[in-house]
């Protein structure tokens, strides 16, 4: 089988199980994080780590809001059994990179990767991560570049895969839904919030051997920060599951 084919049916199998991506990476983090936290309470994550952590999670989630905010229904989807692109979306953030919801998985796992204080764990994360999507990325543009020709070239000949490059900026030409976003990404907000909440208490238990006194600034803000997540949680999935609140014309 040529090395074309091979990447593409490796893509399309890698794509159908994306969404399993991160249950590896949280496991194997979470065992290190254990191990080293357990046996070396020298290495305890530093508190500064767990807001740069928190930062750069939100910032993967604040490039797919502005994705999702926008984007026309039958694109950008969570779809999983097959490619699926009603029409080829070339403004907004996909004006400046073709891959950009990837982006902001990359720096929503990135966040929570950086958390277990380990140079060697985030090199390994980047490196897995990249040799995952490169897989799913070039499946995704055989697709494309079959049901739209000459379009999707002459697009993706001038924009960066991965790279964003912000001076290409274009307006994505329609308003933007908070609601799209609020019904699309209210999961993917609540777990990165609540997996770092648990790498945050299991640092406090560790470091402080099984006692949390929960007497600090530090503790109760990441207390709001996990009641804040499931608050939303069970809030947005009410009036996604309930309501037609959240449903969007043409989202």
């Amino acid at each position: 089988m040529a090395l074309v084919e091979q990447f593409r049916r490796q893509g399309d199998f890698l794509f159908r199980y994306r969404s399993f991506f991160p249950i590896p990476l949280f496991i194997v983090g979470l065992v290190y994080f254990c191990f080293t936290h357990y046996y070396f309470t020298y290495n305890a994550t530093p508190q500064y780590l767990f807001y740069v952590g928190l930062g750069v999670g939100l910032f993967g989630q604040f490039i797919r809001a502005i994705i999702i905010g926008y984007v026309p229904k039958g694109t950008s989807g969570r779809n999983t059994e097959k490619q699926v692109a009603d029409v080829l979306n070339t403004k907004g953030m996909y004006s400046i990179v073709r891959h950009p919801l990837y982006l902001g998985n990359f720096f929503m796992w990135l966040g929570i990767a950086l958390v277990t204080g380990s140079v060697w764990f985030v090199i390994t994360f980047c490196l897995v991560y990249w040799i995952y999507y490169e897989r799913i990325m070039f499946a995704e543009e055989a697709f494309l570049r079959e049901k739209f020709g000459e379009t999707y070239l002459e697009w993706a000949n001038g924009v960066p895969s991965f790279i964003p490059k912000i001076s290409q900026w274009k307006s994505a030409g329609t308003y933007f839904s908070f609601r799209n976003v609020l019904k699309r990404e209210y999961i993917g907000l609540f777990n990165l919030l609540v997996i770092l909440f648990l790498f945050y208490i299991l640092s406090e238990l560790f470091t402080n051997r099984w006692y949390i006194s929960f007497n600090e600034t530090f503790d109760f803000v990441w207390f709001g920060i996990f009641v804040f997540a499931i608050f939303q949680f069970i809030v947005v999935r009410f009036l996604h599951k309930k309501t037609k609140i959240l449903q969007v014309e043409g989202r």
